[in-house]
């Protein structure tokens, strides 16, 4: 009787104790200053996160961000990232997951060579774009590959007509993340039955695009709509590579600059208006979560039926 009854009792004991620190540590490090933001964004709060009773200002803070020009202009550059990222690292990480899982040799090998860059930090791999391969002299990597062809130099991050540095922007990105979706390709791949190939080819399928067309891609529906969701999601939120990329002892140019960015000078800078950065952060996250929900309603997921 008495182990019947402490043998539930040390099994909820060992689970709080694998389990414990880590809830705690996602709630002290993740909701708690998620709740404290959204309190400060309704107070006028400089140079303070715990500001008085007197500074209560309402939306205010919320109606300032929305009139904010920089603001709406940093939307806006998110938007044009996202239309850029989007469906270039979408179109790289299906044709790698293709490739790699119609090998039949060292297909693990290619797979853990095309994942190892998600390993590497954001700020690392911008520093790399920045100073070696875009770097805006003659010793840039990419400089060096065009003086082959007798091409002049180009200030990569600096010029604005055309604005070439959206082409250091999105490489960087797009080489850091495609690995991941890949692997979630070929996850989706793998789950396609072989009998639906073998019923084509039956029914005189030729194999490649007619195969893929019809058969392969509208297999790969579910983990298409996640991949897409994660890619917007993820935009949303870049900060790393046009944070170490653009910026100088000068600052950050008046171009290019997400909403991160936009927040964490409005927030940090010389102002140090944490309320209203707080406000930006929630109307930010507000806008991820109601651009999920309408993607996800958009391509059905989750409803009856969906793979």
């Amino acid at each position: 009787m008495r182990a019947g009854v402490l043998g539930p009792q040390r099994r909820n004991l060992w689970f709080w104790v694998f389990v414990g620190p880590f809830a705690l540590g996602l709630g002290l490090f993740t909701y708690v200053p998620l709740v404290w933001s959204l309190y400060l964004s309704f107070f006028d709060a400089h140079n303070t996160v715990s500001p008085d009773a007197s500074d209560f200002v309402g939306l205010g803070n919320y109606g300032a961000m929305l009139s904010d020009g920089a603001f709406l202009a940093s939307l806006g550059t998110f938007v044009l990232f996202t239309a850029f990222i989007v469906p270039a690292t979408y179109v790289l990480a299906l044709a790698l997951a293709l490739m790699v899982n119609r090998l039949r040799v060292a297909q693990a090998f290619f797979r853990s060579v095309f994942f190892l860059p998600t390993a590497c930090s954001y700020v690392v791999a911008a520093l790399i774009w920045k100073l070696s391969i875009f770097n805006g002299v003659r010793f840039g990597l990419a400089n060096t590959v065009l003086g082959w062809f007798g091409a002049d130099q180009t200030a990569w991050l600096s010029t604005t007509h055309p604005p070439w540095y959206w082409l250091v922007i999105v490489t960087v990105r797009l080489w850091l993340q495609a690995g991941f979706y890949m692997i979630l390709f070929l996850a989706g791949l793998q789950r396609i039955s072989p009998q639906l190939y073998e019923a084509a080819a039956v029914d005189g399928a030729r194999p490649g695009w007619q195969t893929f067309r019809n058969i392969t891609f509208p297999q790969l529906r579910a983990t298409s709509v996640a991949v897409v969701l994660l890619l917007v999601i993820n935009a949303f939120q870049a900060f790393d590579e046009f944070y170490n990329l653009l910026s100088d002892a000068r600052g950050y140019p008046p171009y290019a600059r997400p909403p991160l960015v936009y927040l964490y000078y409005t927030a940090l800078g010389q102002d140090q208006n944490l309320g209203l950065g707080s406000a930006g952060a929630v109307i930010l996250a507000l806008i991820i979560a109601v651009a999920t929900v309408v993607q996800a309603r958009w391509f059905g997921l989750g409803r009856k039926g969906e793979d």
